[in-house]
């Protein structure tokens, strides 16, 4: 259900080179949230960095809203770069097991297979 890797790149070097890989397997950054940024202005102490980018594939979400507008309760993806003690991880929770109890359509377990697929190669990739 999660996907965590450990990267040998700094947070920095993680979070720049994942946007390249996003577009380049079809997807795209919706919005990119900087956790630890916004706990920090908002007096909250955190020792780690954390970002975290909502990705989407505009004819993936196509059609999974097609077989159960539902589906739009678990958009946008995400994938988290963090860092958690002096190690930066990259992960994910995988579209597919999210979203098993919805619905039973053959169609939409395909298609959660190819999202979970891709976004654990995006994970791979920037790692």
């Amino acid at each position: 259900m999660v996907y965590i890797v450990e990267s040998n790149k700094s947070f920095y070097e993680a979070t720049f080179d994942l946007g390249p890989i996003v577009q380049r397997l079809g997807f795209v950054i919706l919005h990119i949230h900087d956790l630890s940024e916004t706990l920090r202005r908002k007096g909250v102490e955190l020792d780690e960095d954390c970002q975290v980018f909502e990705i989407c594939n505009y004819r993936l979400v196509e059609k999974m809203l097609a077989i159960d507008m539902r589906l739009s309760l678990s958009l946008p993806w995400r994938i988290s770069v963090f860092t958690e003690n002096g190690a930066t991880k990259i992960g994910l929770i995988q579209p597919e097991s999210m979203l098993a109890g919805v619905s039973q359509s053959t169609e939409l377990s395909r298609l959660m297979q190819e999202v979970t697929e891709k976004m654990t190669l995006i994970v791979d990739e920037t790692r």
